[in-house]
């Protein structure tokens, strides 16, 4: 790995997506045809955010427990292709998480059918610590509490950055307040902060889910074609999406994550990188699948300036 305090490490959903491109979504007990599949592509909010930040250019590191099955093979050959560091992942018995993805051609709309891995949790060894200890960010998301809890403590002790993908909820609130409260960049979808702040107007949603933990440096939330709402110096900010035709919107808001977090590190200017990270998701939108159409840097800057 790389000079400490120079990667973005993650800890969180890693899968193996099926994506199925179908003529129309069909209603419940009805059917359709599906016109092409491909399996070629992993998946989880954290993994594809690292596979963003790496595609990038900022050196990436996965800590994680993969199965010893066929879906761990693919996931784990999947982040050596993008470059992503894999010496905190280790190979347990158990089935890795697996995702059918429907996405319907005709507004690039994708519905998720993930099926959980049945995996202990991490033990955080002494080289998992070090890796965490040595990043300038820790990634999180909270589909596993534990090892995101776990992580984040470490990530605490050792003075380091932690970002939180606000997408899954644990059924106990009180769990999702606790990690929002350990985070210093809170980015979340346009469900989280209504369901976890029990408020229902944005600003009033935001401001609560500020409000938790030590005092945040991003808070915000994305809202796919809609763009996104950021509480930016105490006011509530609108960033509009960059419009294209998308061809599929799977994993959209977790290249947003990687692309915003491999921007920040080159410069902390909130507006800035919003607004890279939101070209990125647009690009990716123009092709099948989380990663097969995540931009390099320079295209992504090429786009940006195509937009002034």
């Amino acid at each position: 790995m790389t000079d400490r305090k120079a990667y973005v490490v993650g800890v969180g959903h890693c899968c193996q997506d099926l994506i199925c491109t179908v003529e129309a979504y069909p209603p419940e007990d009805g059917s359709t045809h599906i016109t092409a599949m491909d399996n070629s592509q992993g998946g989880g909010a954290v993994a594809t955010a690292l596979v963003a930040a790496a595609r990038l250019g900022t050196p990436a590191a996965v800590i994680a427990n993969l199965g010893t099955d066929g879906a761990g093979e693919s996931i784990l050959r999947g982040f050596r292709a993008e470059g992503v560091d894999v010496s905190g992942v280790r190979r347990v018995d158990g089935a890795s998480s697996q995702s059918i993805v429907m996405v319907n051609p005709a507004n690039g709309s994708r519905t998720k059918f993930p099926c959980r891995d049945s995996l202990p949790p991490i033990p955080f060894d002494e080289a998992q610590r070090a890796l965490i200890a040595g990043a300038a960010v820790l990634h999180l998301d909270g589909t596993r509490w534990d090892n995101a809890m776990a992580a984040a403590r470490i990530a605490k002790e050792a003075g380091v950055t932690i970002s939180l993908d606000g997408c899954s909820r644990q059924t106990d609130n009180e769990r999702n307040l606790q990690l929002a409260a350990m985070a210093d960049i809170l980015i979340m979808n346009a469900v989280y902060p209504f369901k976890v702040s029990r408020k229902d107007d944005p600003e009033e949603a935001l401001r609560f889910m500020a409000s938790l933990g030590a005092p945040k440096r991003v808070v915000m939330m994305t809202r796919g074609r809609e763009g996104s709402l950021a509480l930016i110096d105490g006011k509530l900010a609108a960033f509009p999406a960059f419009p294209v035709k998308a061809a599929d919107t799977t994993g959209a808001g977790d290249v947003f994550h990687g692309a915003f977090l491999s921007e920040w590190l080159k410069r902390e200017d909130i507006r800035a990188c919003i607004r890279f990270a939101s070209a990125v998701s647009a690009l990716k939108c123009l092709r099948t699948g989380g990663r097969r159409g995540i931009p390099d840097r320079g295209e992504a800057e090429r786009f940006l300036a195509s937009q002034l």
